[in-house]
């Protein structure tokens, strides 16, 4: 990211600290802990993007993170603390860009620095101090276990490799009876089928559902309501996309920029049908970019 394509010239580091994902806590807690490795990170990202100019996201349901931040930066015109509303997915890059400067970020292959925006995650430019300031390399990262049933939820410093069985069991254990195990918040994770997962480095939540909120209803017939595309923060038709990657007219999908959706849910979320959108628009977003790069490996 710190090397833009040709082309496309930096104006600005952002720092991604908005965490707007229900349940997990662990950039805010990092915020907390860290704030003066963080901002020296964030001097380290822009001295690498060659800028002058720094932003801190912050949504405004951490006002003591928003006051710590103001308090440290106070006297400084090269980073400015942004308090934002509470909104999801605006931890979304191009969500992000467009809530702090008011520019927006094209359809893909379009990314950030082409509005001459640098994205980068809190927990980034904390790894990035380390790496500079103290020769760490990134080996273990802030991860929050929550869930209704768990009897000791937290956030946890967790080496990576750290099966999630042994976190999980560090709380108290599985709550009784039947549970659904995401890597990840409610909204973007991704369902386990086993615990003997390592925590990796994307690794920000282990969320346990309980089954009440896991089970999904019965999928009816789509009654054109339109409510997946007004909560679309992409502006695209999820009920389209789903439809035509259902019947795999990839073609199709293709046209309608399925390789622009976040995966953020809200379009599954939303529907008063309970259909599976976001589980066909997976599909064929990964099914269009593999056709996407076996094409451009022709060329």
């Amino acid at each position: 990211k710190l090397c833009p394509p040709p082309g496309a010239k930096a104006e600005c580091v952002i720092i991604n600290a908005v965490e707007c994902e229900p349940y997990i806590t662990a950039d805010y807690r990092l915020m907390m802990e860290h704030a003066d490795e963080i901002l020296v990170g964030l001097e380290l990202l822009m001295k690498g993007a060659k800028v002058t100019k720094g932003y801190i996201g912050i949504e405004d349901n951490k006002p003591q993170a928003i006051k710590l931040f103001e308090e440290k930066t106070a006297g400084r015109d090269d980073i400015e603390i942004v308090p934002l509303a509470k909104k999801y997915p605006q931890g979304g890059e191009k969500q992000l860009v467009d809530a702090v400067i008011r520019r927006q970020v094209p359809a893909p292959p379009a990314i950030p620095v082409n509005v001459g925006a640098i994205v980068q995650n809190v927990g980034t430019a904390f790894a990035v101090y380390q790496a500079v300031m103290k020769n760490k390399p990134l080996f273990e990262r802030y991860t929050t276990v929550t869930g209704k049933r768990i009897s000791k939820p937290g956030n946890f410093l967790v080496r990576m490799g750290t099966p999630m069985k042994d976190l999980i069991e560090f709380c108290g254990g599985m709550p009784a009876g039947d549970n659904k195990v995401l890597a990840g918040g409610p909204m973007m994770g991704k369902a386990l089928t086993t615990t003997e997962v390592p925590v990796c480095k994307g690794t920000n939540s282990i969320t346990i559902l309980t089954d009440e909120d896991a089970k999904r209803k019965e999928p009816q017939a789509c009654i054109r309501c339109a409510k997946c595309v007004s909560a679309c923060p992409m502006g695209l038709e999820p009920f389209l996309l789903a439809t035509a990657s259902s019947m795999h007219n990839w073609e199709k999908v293709e046209q309608e920029d399925i390789t622009s959706c976040i995966e953020c849910g809200s379009c599954q979320f939303t529907c008063p049908a309970h259909r599976p959108l976001l589980d066909n628009i997976r599909l064929g977003k990964s099914t269009v970019m593999g056709i996407i790069r076996a094409r451009n490996a022709k060329k």
